[in-house]
């Protein structure tokens, strides 16, 4: 097949299925039939089928744009792509409204690619494809982890090379500059279909680096860390920092009953206990475009929210910068 055709294979499938594709014998059927050197083949590609998702007309916060793709900034609430639970109001529901015809059929429906998502409660960065031959060219930079994505938490604990409870953590180990990583098998929870778990026979490779920014407490007790992803599972970071004994501050999945400490963190215990998603945000995202070449990097600073949390704590006994 011609590259810029960008037909996966699995579309060639249901093509060849559909006796959509036409040989020196007519129609072919069998995907396994073999070709012979000369021959020509006809594939006949039909318009592109609506989807079920409806346009909605969302605000959206854009931070570039082409023919090929487009990056979002995504606030916190709204949901990638539509679910039994979440029908509508959707990132998908607000791009078929905003794209409109400028999307082309990728799989055969004209819908936009979603390459990768971001839980509902965490704001930030994502790219989406607006042809097929962009989702593909993403698609594989994401499988093989070229492109780049930084995350920013705030979390309960600390990050310390010197504690032996860290270096005791199943899959947890510590890089050059103190940066912790955590490599894991992630699949389902094993009595909670809706979380992920790490398990040890199981699953899909994980990992997750940390690096530890900045300190609050006396003693320390939060954290603002920059999370860089190797791997892009669900929940990843939220479940490898909970499994390192670091649950993100506002996660009610992942997080656990653990409270920030007044005595360490003085005022801003209160506002600790008030946040009321996890404290997480897709920060930077960086990719190649598949298309042109050029490598585009993108940069999101912290909602309100977060950015809220993080003066509070900031002005807690003992908050500082960690060495560089």
């Amino acid at each position: 097949m011609p590259e810029e055709a960008a037909l996966s294979r699995s579309r060639l499938a249901r093509l060849i299925a559909e006796g959509a594709v036409e040989g020196p014998q007519g129609a072919v059927r069998d995907g396994k039939a073999r070709v012979r050197a000369g021959e020509e083949y006809l594939i006949a590609l039909a318009a592109p089928e609506p989807v079920e998702a409806q346009p909605e007309d969302i605000p959206l916060v854009i931070a570039h744009e082409d023919d090929d793709l487009i990056v979002i900034d995504k606030p916190a609430g709204m949901v990638v792509h539509p679910a039994p639970g979440s029908p509508s109001g959707t990132l998908v529901n607000a791009l078929l409204a905003y794209c409109g015809d400028t999307l082309s059929g990728i799989g055969g429906e004209r819908r936009p690619g979603i390459v990768h998502r971001i839980d509902k409660d965490t704001s930030g960065l994502l790219v989406v494809a607006k042809s097929d031959r962009a989702h593909h060219g993403l698609a594989a930079q994401f499988e093989a982890h070229t492109a780049q994505r930084r995350y920013l938490a705030l979390a309960h604990g600390v990050i310390d090379p010197a504690d032996p409870r860290l270096r005791g953590v199943p899959g947890a180990s510590f890089e050059p500059g103190g940066v912790l990583r955590i490599a894991t098998q992630l699949a389902r929870h094993p009595t909670d279909r809706q979380k992920q778990a790490v398990h040890v026979d199981k699953g899909r490779h994980a990992v997750t680096r940390a690096r530890l920014l900045e300190r609050f407490g006396a003693p320390p007790s939060a954290l603002l860390v920059e999370c860089r992803l190797e791997t892009g599972r669900t929940h990843q970071i939220r479940v490898h920092m909970a499994h390192a004994g670091l649950g993100l501050i506002g996660d009610q999945t992942y997080g656990g009953a653990r409270r920030a400490s007044a005595r360490a963190l003085g005022p801003a215990a209160e506002a600790v206990a008030a946040f009321g998603r996890q404290a997480l945000h897709a920060a930077h995202l960086g990719f190649v475009h598949p298309v042109t070449g050029e490598a585009l990097a993108f940069d999101s600073p912290l909602p309100p929210d977060i950015a809220a949390l993080l003066e509070a704590l900031r002005a807690a006994p003992g908050a500082q910068a960690a060495a560089s």
